[in-house]
């Protein structure tokens, strides 16, 4: 099996996390042990990290041999019992990207399995335009946003510094790698900043399987920015074992877009 390059770094060009308060039995219906939903205010935590990359390369490279893509991760945010200790961090069971090298790569330089995508990326300083489409046919996400500059009232969050703090603590990701084990991967940022997004629209082909989540389990929740950011992605190896869960069929997602409060 093969092991985890231990650190690679990137600059975070842009990232969007759209957040999505899922209720905590249908999330806990999608997450295999040992994990179980981390709850904000009796809310799970579902969402979707679409990040451009730039600059990307293992440490020990020079920065001319860095590579850039387009990325999307699908998440719940989990806590686990290890050791007697409780862990944080976000499960991933979904990774989409238009890199060559990251599907490639997979298990090396990111862990668990990439699926190829194109993505249609529009922005400015002040408003983004992010869609991908799956080659398998089996995901789709849409965002339109801009700017605030304040924190949205409709939240489970109370503030931005909050939701900033919970974001920060679930800076450990684990993805299945289509085996029996987890890989993991701890994001370690040089500096932390994040700003509010007022969506426009939002679609997500996994939230919005009604399969996996039934009708009202999922409601849109908030949307942060993050962006000129340093960072480096740390391997956390392979640890526990994937138990079966329902499974999670894509392609029989709802076309409709989430309401926005």
């Amino acid at each position: 099996m093969n092991a985890l390059i231990p650190a690679v770094h990137a600059v975070m060009t842009r990232r969007i996390l759209v957040n999505f308060r899922v209720r905590p039995e249908a999330a806990a219906a999608v997450l295999p042990r040992p994990f179980r939903p981390k709850l904000v205010n009796g809310w799970a935590m579902g969402g979707i990290c679409l990040i451009r990359l730039e600059q990307m390369r293992p440490a020990w490279f020079p920065l001319a041999t860095g590579t850039s893509s387009e990325n999307a991760a699908h998440r719940i945010a989990v806590e686990w019992t290890e050791h007697d200790c409780v862990r944080e961090g976000v499960y991933i069971p979904r990774r989409d990207t238009d890199s060559f090298l990251n599907r490639v790569a997979g298990g090396r330089l990111f862990p668990g399995i990439h699926h190829p995508a194109t993505f249609r990326c529009v922005q400015n300083c002040t408003r983004f335009e992010v869609e991908l489409h799956s080659r398998d046919g089996g995901n789709h996400v849409e965002i339109a946003a801009h700017l605030s500059e304040s924190w949205l009232g409709n939240s489970v969050f109370a503030s931005l510094d909050e939701a900033s703090a919970f974001f920060r603590n679930g800076g450990c990701g684990w993805s299945p790698d289509g085996r029996e084990d987890f890989e993991g991967v701890q994001l370690c940022t040089e500096t932390w900043a994040m700003q509010p997004l007022i969506v426009e629209r939002v679609h997500s082909t996994f939230f919005a399987n009604p399969i996996q989540f039934p009708s009202g389990a999922v409601e849109f929740d908030s949307a942060l920015l993050m962006n000129g950011i340093g960072h480096e992605w740390r391997a956390l190896g392979r640890f526990g074992h994937v138990v079966a869960t329902r499974t999670h069929n894509h392609r029989h997602g709802s076309s409709a877009l989430f309401h926005l409060p």
